[in-house]
């Protein structure tokens, strides 16, 4: 069991069923202030449905608590201001301007019936240019690159003002430029501005060069937990991804190369 002093996140027996399948089965995992965790595994392993839920986007069972607090306990608002999600394809509506999607983030700030005010305009103005996204400020979203999107869509995650972030595969669209563009961008931020960031991903080698820890699950368990070095070995990828690769010593972590048989 883990415990709330000093996580940002603390994860108990998490169980989550869709529909009837248990598709996350008694997932424990914490995650520090300020730290980075990926949580990894085959397709069908369970992590973006456990990263949906320890965002208040799905039914749970267990315990998810935020700072201690148990999120179930939480107003609606008040964890919009604690956790923001960025989904691996995030709904955006028609014709929506970069300015007025990053606008969103500042629904839980705006009373029911009110306008933004003065300083949420400001959070927006301040965010667009931490992203460099001042000139795309009156653009439609759709007329962006697939990089400049997933900019945009961390940027209306950032104007929440909420020190907790969920990446749910934030690089599958993008080519590897914009990948590592995109994650060197949320590894700076998390510097600058104390973020703690819980992540899913698919790609084994970048997910072990930004991660401090890493979670392996497979069939909705953590079968692995540890730092990327003791995580991505060839015997755990071999069990649970069925794989044979070879693990490289790279500078920022293990490198994993798949082999042929």
């Amino acid at each position: 069991m883990t415990t709330s002093g000093g996580h940002a996140i603390a994860v108990d027996d998490l169980t989550v069923r869709l529909d009837g399948t248990l598709i996350v089965d008694g997932v424990d995992l914490d995650v520090a202030d300020g730290e980075w965790v990926t949580v990894i595994g085959p397709n069908g392993a369970g992590k973006s449905t456990a990263l949906r839920a320890i965002g208040g986007l799905l039914p749970f069972k267990g315990a998810i608590r935020l700072h201690g607090t148990p999120v179930d306990r939480m107003h609606r608002r008040e964890r919009a201001k604690a956790i923001a999600t960025v989904l691996q394809s995030p709904v955006v509506p028609p014709a929506m301007r970069v300015f007025d999607y990053v606008l969103l983030g500042r629904t839980p700030y705006i009373p029911p019936l009110g306008r933004e005010s003065a300083a949420d305009l400001d959070v927006v103005d301040e965010v667009l240019a931490a992203l460099d996204l001042t000139p795309f400020a009156r653009r439609r979203l759709e007329t962006l690159s697939g990089g400049e999107r997933q900019r945009v869509f961390l940027a209306r995650a950032l104007a929440q003002g909420a020190g907790i972030l969920l990446l749910d595969e934030p690089t599958s669209a993008l080519d590897i430029g914009h990948q590592q563009e995109v994650l060197e961008l949320v590894d700076r931020l998390r510097a600058e501005r104390g973020l703690t960031v819980l992540a899913t991903m698919h790609d084994l080698s970048t997910a072990g060069e930004y991660a401090d820890r890493m979670v392996l699950l497979a069939g909705g368990r953590v079968v692995a937990a540890g730092t990327p070095a003791e995580v991505l070995t060839g015997a755990n990828l071999a069990e649970h991804y069925r794989v044979k690769v070879r693990v490289i010593e790279g500078d920022h972590g293990p490198l994993v190369v798949a082999v042929r048989g």
